[in-house]
C-alpha cells in the first residue's frame, strides 16, 4: 500500500506539472497571438533580443555538432549498407534522419543547455530577488511581460535552427559521400533533396515548434516557482535542463506516434 501510495502521489504530482506548464504555454500563447490583436503588442525589442541570442548566436556550436552527426550517420549507414552494395542510399538515409528526427532534436536539446537554463536563471534570479513581486506590484503581468517575448522568440527561431541543423547534417553526411562513396558533391545534394518528401520536413518543423513552446514553458515555470536564496536558482536551472530533455523527448514520442498512424490513411 505505501508503494501505491507514493505511486499515486507521483501521477497527480506529474500531472499538475503539466497543467502548470499547459496553462503557462497557453497564457503566453495568449499574449503572442491575441494579446496584440486586443492593443497588447509583445515587447518587440526584447523578443528581438531573444531571439538572437537563443538563435542566431546559437548557430557556431549548432553547425559544429549536426556537421559532425551527419558525418556520423553516414558512417553508420554506410557499414551496414556496404554489405547489401547499397551505399548509393547513404544519402537517402541521412537526409531523412536528420529532417524527419534527429534534426529537431539535436536542436532542442543544444536550446534546452544555451536558453531553457538562462530562462530558469533568470527568471529565478528575479523570483528570488522580489523583482516578480514588484512587477506584481505594478500591476504588470510577469507573463506579458517576461515569458511571452522568450515564447515569441523560440517558437520563431528553432523551426529555423532546425531548417539550418538540416542543412549541416546533409552537409556532414556529403563529406564521406564524395571521400568513399563515389559521390559528386551535387550528385550526393541531388540524392538527398530525391529521397526528402515535403512531409518530412514538415513533420520535422512542428516537432520543432512544439519543442519550442515546450522548452520555454518548462524554463520559465521552474523559475518563477524558485523560493529561497541562490542555491535554488542552481537546483531549478538544473531540474529545467531535466524536464526540458525529457519533456522534449515525450512530445517527439507522441508526434512521431500520431505521424506514424496518420500515414498509414
Amino acid at each position: 500500500m505505501e508503494i501505491l501510495r507514493k505511486v499515486g502521489a507521483s501521477v497527480l504530482d506529474g500531472l499538475a506539472y503539466v497543467g502548470a506548464l499547459a496553462f503557462l504555454a497557453g497564457r503566453a500563447a495568449y499574449f503572442t497571438f491575441i494579446g496584440p490583436l486586443l492593443g497588447k503588442p509583445v515587447r518587440f525589442q526584447r523578443a528581438v533580443s531573444q531571439a538572437m541570442e537563443a538563435g542566431v548566436r546559437a548557430l557556431p556550436i549548432l553547425s559544429l555538432i549536426t556537421f559532425f552527426i551527419g558525418l556520423i550517420l553516414a558512417l553508420q549507414a554506410a557499414y551496414e549498407l556496404r554489405r547489401f552494395g547499397a551505399m548509393s542510399y547513404v544519402a537517402s538515409a541521412v537526409a531523412l534522419s536528420m529532417t524527419r528526427e534527429l534534426g529537431p532534436l539535436i536542436t532542442a536539446v543544444i536550446v534546452i543547455g544555451r536558453s531553457g537554463s538562462a530562462f530558469a536563471a533568470e527568471l529565478g534570479t528575479m523570483k528570488v530577488t522580489e523583482e516578480i513581486d514588484a512587477l506584481e506590484t505594478m500591476a504588470i503581468d510577469p507573463v506579458s511581460f517576461l515569458v511571452a517575448p522568450k515564447f515569441t522568440a523560440m517558437i520563431l527561431m528553432v523551426p529555423c535552427l532546425t531548417i539550418w541543423a538540416n542543412f549541416m547534417g546533409i552537409l556532414g553526411g556529403s563529406l564521406f559521400g564524395v571521400a568513399q562513396a563515389d559521390f559528386t558533391f551535387w550528385r550526393y545534394i541531388t540524392a538527398s533533396l530525391d529521397a526528402l518528401y515535403l512531409r518530412d520536413v514538415i513533420t520535422g518543423l512542428i516537432k520543432s515548434f512544439m519543442f519550442g513552446g515546450t522548452i520555454t514553458a518548462v524554463g520559465c515555470l521552474e523559475g518563477l516557482n524558485t523560493a529561497g536564496g541562490a542555491e535554488q536558482v542552481g537546483r531549478s536551472t538544473t531540474r529545467a535542463v531535466v524536464m526540458s530533455i525529457f519533456l522534449v523527448i515525450l512530445v517527439d514520442l507522441v508526434f512521431t506516434m500520431l505521424f506514424f498512424f496518420l500515414g498509414e490513411h
